[in-house]
């Protein structure tokens, strides 16, 4: 269960994230929803991550949480915002994505 807590905290990352990347061409009231959201998702992520740490140790959560978003943020910046999705990107992202099975096999 509380793996699943730590997905959904980095998902919340993720949430944050593309947030934050709407706020960039939002204006007037759009902007200060979507501000909301990030604040509501940062929230929600922080609450999540602290609640996985009591079970799980720190040093699985911590880099688990900020691998998922760092994966997320990278994927919803080459759908949503069209961020170049190039060879050494794909790579890196990839050896990423293997690190995190790794703690997760390891922890």
């Amino acid at each position: 269960m509380n793996w699943i807590i730590l997905i959904l905290a980095g998902l919340m990352e993720v949430g944050f994230t593309f947030c934050l990347g709407k706020t960039k061409t939002a204006t007037g009231q759009e902007q200060i929803l979507w501000w909301l959201g990030f604040f509501a998702a940062l929230a929600l992520s922080m609450g999540l991550m602290a609640k996985a740490a009591e079970k799980l140790p720190i040093g699985t959560v911590y880099p688990v949480w900020t691998g998922i978003g760092a994966v997320g943020a990278v994927v919803v910046g080459i759908v949503f915002f069209n961020e170049p999705a190039t060879f050494w990107r794909i790579l890196f992202l990839t050896t990423l994505i293997l690190s995190i099975i790794g703690l997760k096999i390891l922890g």
